[in-house]
């Protein structure tokens, strides 16, 4: 531990150039998959804008309880199904996952296919349910 803390306190440039640009990276990719959004604020987008509940986990996870009016595209599908979202090309889409982690890749290929309003729900539907927000089974 001594030799640890001598090599930060001799090669501190060193140490801050790598933590500034991790935290770059970590800030880019964020906006390339999409802003976060809480559950209530992908509600009131959602309703004002008429957009969509994008619910990525696999048809049985979907079964047992999902958004109202969510479509179910599992995130493997993504690529194949993409076309069935061609009507919300403009429009808000919220991706929702189990925990709020595998939104992020899909966002990014959404992005890329040309999707400009793409947001992540924080928390999946885990943070859904621990709000106690409404499920259709």
């Amino acid at each position: 531990m001594a030799l640890f803390l001598e090599f930060l306190s001799q090669q501190w440039i060193t140490v801050a150039a790598l933590a500034v640009a991790v935290g770059l990276l970590l800030n880019h990719e964020s906006r390339k998959s999409g802003k976060s959004l809480s559950p209530q604020q992908a509600i009131n987008m959602v309703n004002a804008e008429d957009g969509l509940f994008l619910d990525l986990r696999d048809s049985a996870d979907y079964e047992r309880g999902h958004i109202v009016e969510a479509l179910n595209i599992p995130s493997a599908k993504l690529d194949q199904r993409i076309a069935e979202l061609e009507s919300y090309r403009e429009r808000p889409v919220i991706l929702v996952c189990k925990l709020g982690q595998q939104s992020g890749a899909a966002g990014k290929k959404l992005g890329a296919a040309g999707y400009t309003k793409v947001y992540r729900m924080t928390g999946g539907m885990m943070e859904w349910g621990n709000l106690q927000l409404p499920l259709v089974k």
